[in-house]
This record gives C-alpha cells, structure tokens and sequence, in this order.
C-alpha cells in the first residue's frame, strides 16, 4: 500500500488510512476476480478513479479494473462468476458485469468494467479514438489522463503502483498529467473538458502547464464527436462545484468552442452604460438554484439556470436615458438554447424543458408587484405545467440583485404568488386546466362534426376557464352557445 514517508507525511498517512479501508471492503469481490485471473494465467489490478476514489475516502461500488488479458479471454473467465456480463465497450477493450457480493453481512451490487492494457490516440482528423492493447501496466498507466488517474492496486495482493507520483498530487489536490499535457491532449482533446470536470468534481487545482497547455489547445476539442463532449459537460454541470469548471471552461477558451454563448455573456461595460455583468450573474443564479436542490443534482434546473441569459448579449440596447436594455431577451434565449442543445445532441425532452424554462422565467416579473388575479395565477401555471417546479427554484435563483432592500422585495412577492397557487390548488385542479366541455360535448352541442371549428370552440372556453375559473354546465353550455352566435 502507499508509502507515507514523502513530503507531506500527514496528509498521505490520512490518505494511506482511507485506502487500506475501502479496499478492506471491496476485498470480498475484487480479490475472488483476482484469483480467477490469476489461475487463468493473467494480472489484475484496480485502476484509475476506481484508486483515486479509495484514497480518498469515497469509493463507491463502481469499479474500474485493468489487465493483460485481452478482452476475448476475459469474457471466458468473468462470464461464469458474474451475475450478468456486457460487452458493448469491446471495441475499446473493455468488458462490463454486474456482480452481487456479500460486504459486511449485507448483499451490495457492484459494477464492474475490466478493461485490457490500452494505449489509444486521435489523428488529426478522427473523431474517435484508436485503440492499441499493451503488455505492461505501466504502459497502461502512462497514457491515462492525470497522476491521479494513473495509480493502480495489483490484486489479490495489494500491491500499490504508482510510477507519475500520483498520490503525492493527490494529497495536494492537484491535476497533472503523466507525460506531457501536450501529448496527453493530443492524444485524447476531451481530457481538456476532463481536466474541468475533475476540477468541478473534486474541488482540485489544475497545474499551470496544463492550463497553459488547455488555452494553447483549446481548438482542438472540435475534433471530438458532440455526443462525448455533451456527456462531459454534464459531469462537469452536475458536480459539487460547477462554477470552477465552467470558468476554467471559459478562461482558457475551450467554451468557445463547445459552449459559446457562456463567454458571450462576458458583456463589456463602459463608464457611461453599466450593468450587471451578465457572465458572473449566470454563474450565481447556478449556485443559487443549486442550493434550492431537495432530491440531487437536477440537470435539467442547472442547465436552464446556467443559459437562461444567453439571450441577452443579441438583444442589448444603450437607451437615451443611459440604461441597457434587454427586450424579449428570454425568447430570443430559449432559441438558441435549442441550437446549442441540438447541437450537443440532447433529447428532445431535455432541450424542451431547458428551453421552456429559459423561456419562462421572466414571467413572474410581467406580473409586477401587486396582487396577483385568479387569472393570473392560472396561466402561470398552466405555462409551466410539469416544469412549475423547476421554475418556482430558478425564478428564486434569479432574483439577485446588489440592492439587498429590492432583493428582499421580490423574494417576499414570490412567496405571495406561491401562496396564491395554493390557495387555489385547494379549490381547482390548476395542474390539469381544462375547458368545462370535452370536444365531444362540444360537437353535441352545436351539432357539428370534427373539424377546425371545434378547436376553435374549445380554445374559446379554455380562455374562458382561464379568466373566469370553473364554470357549471349549463354556464358553460350557455357560453358556448352565445360564442357560436358570433361565428356567422
């Protein structure tokens, strides 16, 4: 296990504890595929963040193994002990299966990726990578993305490798890279966004040369296909601390490249026509919504809370009095958080809810300040629908404001119009606002068939509904019938 007599011996004796730990509790599991490797002739060893995790007191039942065997042989000797097997990583030498084991008297499901001795690099030209099998761990480790990254545990005899000082760096809490962060970025760009996420995830420095290398590189990243590159900045969106990776992000230039509209929101002010800077407003509505979580991390809010200004820069206006202007900034934002997110090929699903949430969330403001109507309240919810919610967190998120006083103002306003909903939640069915008729009472009604007339109808009485609330039958047969009087 690790060496604790280097430079900073506490903090690596309190790292070394950690991992005698964690690895005492995954023994059961790992050490019993150890052996099956090592009768069938092969090494094992527990690799990369699967070690970086042990060291640091948080791992979790997701592990990373490496070894010589090529991917056909481990296949032979995992498909018998593994409770299922997949292999659809094999391409890249990697094999997978879900394993049940007995952890201190209690059953725990582990997944497990085993993957064969591997170098692989881009060209110039490629999107994906090409993949090589090596014969030695070190050769493995050399080509993983960061000293963190590069430390294995050869199984079942626990023995600690670590040829990059990769426990020293963690102890420090740095990212380096084995070789050189040129070669390592060439041979994978995506390690940029990798070197972000990390820094987003474990609240690590980045060191200067790989920085500096990050910024010197930054174009290269468009050779990566937008599916890993989207993949990434989930990670990185999704951490403890996304702010310190979407500026890493942005100060070395590689949002440029796959997320431009954030650098965009760096918006100059001049003597004459100050205002808000737009970029760190962004990135305190995140951790403003962040910080209104209740059930995880919500991709969704974090990335409506990360884009719903990226309207602004397109519809900034210097007005005669001095003042900057944003009109209908919101609308102009939700589309182009749609081409963004089509880009980087997400869901349909998840690129409507982010862009409707961008869409809606100055809605609450066109209200003012006063009381709000029933009508009001109803179609405030009813725009929102499923995502009222999200909204309710990412309003509240984005009511920061230097004047403590107005700050104040508007959150208690909010808290008024959440009442209101309440209150009339208790008496309607606000999330399922309907017309008091059905298109089939409609048709009866004015004894017509289906046709564009009926949609008309039905528009007519969901207005209806809208303004006015729930209506009795004949109220509402009444209603319809004086509408249709006035269609000629």
């Amino acid at each position: 296990m690790p060496n604790a007599n280097e430079d900073n011996p506490t903090a690596l004796s309190q790292v070394q504890h950690r991992a005698v730990s964690e690895l005492l509790r995954v023994s059961p599991v790992a050490d019993d595929l150890a052996r099956r490797f090592q009768e069938a002739g092969f090494s094992l060893a527990l690799v990369g963040g699967s070690v970086r995790d042990a060291l640091l007191g948080r791992l979790g039942n997701d592990l990373d193994f490496t070894t010589d065997a090529r991917p056909e042989d481990v296949l032979k000797i995992i498909r018998p002990w593994a409770d299922s097997v997949w292999d659809v990583g094999i391409a890249f030498g990697t094999v997978g299966a879900q394993k049940d084991g007995c952890v201190a008297d209690a059953v725990q499901r582990f997944q497990i990726e085993v993957t064969t001795y591997r170098s692989e690099a881009y060209d110039r030209t490629s999107r994906k990578p090409e993949v090589s099998y090596g014969d030695s761990i070190e050769e493995d480790l050399v080509r993983r993305d960061f000293t963190v990254n590069a430390m294995a545990v050869a199984l079942p005899e626990k023995e600690f490798i670590d040829p990059h000082g990769g426990l020293n760096d963690l102890a420090a809490r740095i990212l380096r890279t084995p070789g050189t962060p040129e070669e390592s970025f060439s041979d994978d760009p995506l390690r940029m966004m990798r070197a972000a996420r990390f820094a987003a995830q474990l609240d690590f420095e980045v060191a200067p040369e790989v920085v500096a290398a990050m910024k010197a590189m930054a174009q290269r990243i468009e050779i990566v296909s937008a599916e890993r590159v989207r993949d990434e900045l989930n990670k990185l969106v999704l951490s403890a601390y996304p702010r310190k990776g979407l500026a890493l992000l942005v100060d070395t230039g590689l949002a440029d490249h796959v997320l431009p509209e954030l650098p965009a929101l760096r918006l100059e002010s001049d003597e004459h026509h100050r205002h808000k800077d737009v970029y760190e407003h962004s990135l305190t509505v995140l951790d403003q919504a962040i910080a209104l979580e209740e059930d995880g991390p919500d991709l969704v809010l974090r990335l409506a809370a990360l884009l719903h200004d990226i309207g602004k820069p397109r519809t900034r206006r210097f007005e005669n009095d001095g003042r900057v202007s944003f009109h209908h900034h919101e609308v102009v934002g939700a589309k182009m958080t749609k081409k963004r997110m089509a880009a980087l090929k997400y869901s349909n699903e998840m690129v409507k809810d982010v862009s409707r949430l961008v869409e809606l969330h100055l809605r609450f403001h066109g209200y003012g300040t006063g009381e709000w109507t029933d009508s009001a309240v109803r179609r405030y919810v009813r725009d929102a629908g499923p995502l009222l919610t999200r909204l309710h967190k990412l309003t509240r998120s984005d009511c920061t404001t230097r004047n403590k006083r107005k700050s104040g103002a508007l959150s208690r306003a909010y808290d008024g119009l959440e009442e209101r909903i309440a209150q009339l939640q208790e008496q309607e069915e606000l999330d399922a606002i309907r017309p008091d008729l059905n298109g089939n009472q409609i048709q009866e009604i004015l004894g017509v068939g289906p046709g564009p007339v009926i949609g008309k109808a039905y528009a007519f009485l969901l207005e209806l509904r809208l303004e006015n609330g729930p209506m009795e039958h004949d109220e509402a047969v009444a209603a319809l019938k004086e509408w249709w009087a006035t269609q000629g």
